[in-house]
């Protein structure tokens, strides 16, 4: 098999493993166990918890001690081993503790999968800006293959997907021993403190006003993000209460819909070097927030029946609203910061977005849906939900506008100047 294909199979089986239970582990536990929102809300927030300090941490194990695709192995088959006690607990304090630990194995394998396929690529010989995108897009095509297993074996509600989730886990636990060797590079070598090595020194950013408000605003919108993958899935599956739409298409295969997101996730990404270059930073950030407002405001008013277009709409206008934000503020950190602490810098933007603003976003939502928007019988008021994270994000927006300053000068972006 070429390298090629060895490392495409290697991104499908990482973002299938995410897929089987990230969006629809809200319906398992809202329509089958009836736990509340503000404990959901803490078991998302293990993703942010563990991206605090997982991924630095065993980064620097991989960089000093162990080959990072025996330890990407190593994690998956533990993160294997866990999904499958998750359906052994039926109460949802000990859940928390339990999928903090598989996010603590999941979270430092996204980086270390970009490892090993950056350094076979290079020791191949191979363009890595050019050859590594169109691999990485099959990992998106693995998270919507997990979601339509998922939703198609009916297993939405229920245990099963976690059953699915570790079995391509263990899997690709499996398979990550048979990929190309990627040897620790600082063994013996390295005498940097660890404020260095866990990527620390990037917070020297945040003397500069302008990076200070970024990350601040990357962190509001990491928020954003964990609201919309909690609740999109169960929105659709509490329409099954109500006679006229139990039946529908979008309330029996709710996973197959919300992936319409991800489709659209693949497609706006090669919109971004054009509006980046055309209008710059500031204007594609704001097109990013109120693509976050129009996301939440379609599912305020969107049903499955005459509805169902506002429904996909809204999962088309994901894509713009996640890649606009993630991918675009990922080259703008890249474009600002010192060579020497580039990677740190690009470290500290999913600290800011998946670590703090992840935790706030799950934390909070719960905290908020349980308090102003459960009914007595634990049922949900979905048209209050949406307009709330609508109102958020278009706070967020106006605010934005305001305390951002930059002007936009025709930047490279992946080595292609502006015209």
């Amino acid at each position: 098999m070429s390298l090629k294909l060895r490392l495409i199979a290697m991104n499908f089986l990482q973002y299938f493993v995410w897929g089987a239970w990230l969006i629809t582990i809200g319906a398992y536990w809202f329509q089958t166990r009836h736990w509340s929102g503000e404990e959901f809300g803490a078991i998302f927030s293990t993703m942010g918890l563990a991206s605090l300090f997982m991924p630095s941490i065993l980064g620097v194990v991989a960089d000093k001690w162990i080959r990072a695709e025996r330890l990407y192995g190593c994690l998956h088959i533990l993160g294997a081993a866990i999904l499958c006690i998750v359906p052994m607990v039926n109460d949802p304090r000990t859940l928390f503790w339990v999928m903090l630990v598989n996010m603590m194995c999941y979270m430092p394998t996204i980086s270390l999968a970009i490892t090993v396929a950056y350094n076979a690529l290079k020791r191949d010989g191979a363009d890595v800006v050019r050859v590594y995108p169109p691999i990485r897009v099959w990992g998106t095509v693995g998270f919507i293959a997990a979601m339509w297993t998922v939703s198609l074996l009916h297993l939405e509600i229920t245990t099963g997907q976690f059953y699915v989730a570790a079995a391509a886990a263990l899997v690709l636990g499996i398979y990550a021993f048979t990929l190309p060797p990627c040897p620790p590079r600082l063994r013996g070598s390295d005498h940097r403190s660890w404020v260095d090595a866990l990527g620390l020194t990037s917070f020297v950013l945040f003397k500069q006003a302008k990076m200070a408000v970024f990350f601040i605003f990357a962190m509001l919108l990491g928020a954003a993000l964990q609201l919309t993958n909690a609740y999109g899935d169960t929105f659709l599956h509490d329409f099954a209460h109500v006679a006229a739409y139990q039946d529908l298409v979008a309330v029996r295969y709710p996973a197959i819909i919300m992936s319409t997101s991800q489709v659209s996730e693949t497609l706006f990404i090669l919109a971004i070097p054009f509006f980046l270059k055309r209008f710059g930073i500031k204007t594609v950030m704001l097109i990013s927030m109120l693509a976050w407002t129009l996301r939440f405001g379609l599912f305020a008013f969107g049903n499955p029946g005459d509805g169902l277009w506002m429904i996909v709409l809204s999962c088309i206008v994901y894509g713009m609203a996640f890649d606009f934000f993630n991918i675009s503020g990922s080259l703008f950190v890249e474009s600002q910061s010192d060579p020497a602490i580039r990677a740190s810098a690009q470290g500290l933007f999913m600290l800011m977005t998946n670590g703090i603003g992840a935790v706030l976003g799950s934390s909070l939502s719960g905290v908020i849906i349980d308090t102003y928007f459960t009914r007595p019988d634990r049922s949900l008021e979905w048209h209050g939900i949406w307009l709330t994270f609508a109102a958020y994000s278009l706070v967020v927006a106006v605010l934005f506008v305001v305390l951002f300053r930059h002007k936009h000068v025709p930047e490279v972006i992946q080595g292609v100047p502006a015209h």
